[in-house]
């Protein structure tokens, strides 16, 4: 049985008597095992202390082994075991399928399971995919490069990539393994700060500080380390330092989603990334600092001027999250009960929105439901009567407020070959997902994008895509 299926029969039974998923440390020894390599080869490969794998990770992942599958796991006959157990798991949940099938066809009963409802009636793809939903598709193998990374004392993790391209569905799970791992867990969203704040250091720092100490429910004791004479960047770090950290025992991964929305505010922006730096490298030398491990989540890059050492964009682990593969896509179609195997359909998709993951879910989602046909689904795509009317509007009545913007896209539209742009401009068009980017050389996302648009501007005379002479 291969390992991954494997894995998954582990792990439920794990969840279901000891209310703890795999780490991703006991996920790289199994890995290791059926590679037939030794610890020392395991954790070098890793990044870890030879030590660490063999006195620490490998005797508690064997005790817990031994408690779900009710007999004695050791490295010499893990592999064995789990295979045996594998197979027997996996007969008795195919004869529960098959017993299902044969005494609930026709009942009632079929329509008050949750399964069954989900199935034959999905919700509206809107927004992050929520935890429980079976239509999450995992992007391996980023996710588990995230879960080992976090694992490590002072780990900082950079994950960037345009709107609705799947970052906070992904954020969502990360945090989700932080909890399961018995970490402390705080997710910022820096959209939800008022401009007001986001435009004063000192208070955006204490909205930091303060939320921090909220979602962790500890009293925000704020003016008991703000001290006015040492500065609002020095009264922040003793607040982490000497007051959350040492207030909490395990350790705590702190996301901050959105992060390019202190972009705005250049100043604001330096001084926010060059402390976070600063805190990043702090955990190399004081034990109290690696209990804090970073998520930054934005959707491009900082195009905020900053000191090489003092940028938190050269460290750490980064992350870009790309379009759906075809792989991918047909996963998803597969669990809409759509049948894409011969991968037609999927080319087809795929030709119009590029593998853009919320696209592409919300077009899997119509079809599902026999309402409308992949030729209708091609055809009405890039009009105000097809599925993405709202989607394509609302990046319209954005550009309409930024003509800068809109003159860019303009360009970018009718160019032949890779268009180079300003690169904050480059950067706005690509967190809106309009263009792709290499370096700050432009081209549509999707040719979604370059039949609307295009469409949209010759229908509007003096719209804001007309030839601009003042800019030749």
């Amino acid at each position: 049985m291969h390992l991954d299926c494997l894995l998954e029969i582990v792990n439920r039974q794990l969840i279901e008597n000891q209310k703890r998923f795999l780490s991703a440390t006991e996920i790289l020894i199994l890995h290791g095992i059926w590679e037939y390599k030794t610890y020392n080869e395991i954790a070098i490969k890793a990044g870890y202390s030879p030590g660490y794998f063999s006195n620490v990770v490998a005797p508690e992942l064997y005790q817990r082994l031994s408690q779900v599958i009710g007999e004695r796991v050791t490295k010499k006959n893990c592999r064995m075991i789990l295979e045996s157990y594998g197979t027997s798991q996996a007969t008795l949940e195919i004869r529960n399928l098959q017993y299902l099938a044969e005494n609930l066809v026709n009942c009632d009963r079929v329509a008050t399971l949750p399964e069954y409802r989900q199935h034959k009636s999905p919700c509206y793809p809107s927004g992050s995919v929520p935890l429980d939903s079976p239509f999450y598709i995992k992007r391996s193998p980023i996710e588990d490069r995230v879960y080992q990374e976090i694992e490590k004392p002072g780990a900082l993790i950079r994950i960037k990539a345009p709107r609705e391209m799947g970052k906070t569905s992904m954020l969502l799970r990360i945090i989700d393994y932080g909890n399961r791992l018995g970490y402390n867990t705080v997710s910022l969203n820096l959209e939800q700060v008022e401009q007001t704040t986001l435009s004063d250091f000192n208070q955006f720092l204490r909205w930091f500080c303060a939320n921090i100490a909220y979602q962790l429910q500890l009293k925000p004791m704020l003016e008991e380390y703000w001290d006015e004479d040492l500065g609002s960047k020095i009264s922040c770090t003793l607040y982490l330092q000497k007051y959350i950290l040492k207030s909490i025992n395990n350790p705590l991964v702190l996301a901050l989603d959105e992060v390019n929305q202190i972009f705005e505010h250049p100043q604001v922006a330096k001084d926010f990334l060059s402390l976070l730096r600063s805190w990043y490298e702090e955990a190399k030398r004081e034990p109290r600092w690696q209990n804090l491990r970073w998520l930054v989540i934005h959707s491009t890059e900082i195009y905020v001027p900053l000191e090489l050492n003092q940028s938190p964009f050269n460290v750490g682990l980064p992350i870009h999250l790309g379009s759906f593969s075809p792989v991918e896509v047909q996963k998803l179609a597969q669990r809409y009960g759509l049948d894409w195997e011969d991968g037609k359909e999927t080319k087809q998709l795929m030709a119009m929105v590029g593998g853009h993951p919320a696209l592409v879910h919300l077009a899997i989602y119509h079809l599902s439901g026999d309402e409308i046909t992949m030729k209708q689904l091609i055809e009405t795509a890039p009009t105000a009567t097809g599925i993405y009317s709202h989607h394509l509007q609302r990046h319209w009545a954005a550009l309409e407020t930024q003509s800068e913007l809109a003159q860019a896209f303009r360009r970018v539209l009718n160019a032949t070959e890779p268009l180079g742009l300003d690169p904050i401009v480059a950067h706005k068009l690509s967190s809106m997902g309009l263009i792709k980017l290499s370096g700050f050389k432009a081209i549509p996302s999707c040719e979604l994008y370059r039949s609307y648009f295009m469409k949209k501007g010759e229908q509007h005379l003096y719209s804001i895509f007309e030839p601009l002479a003042a800019l030749k």
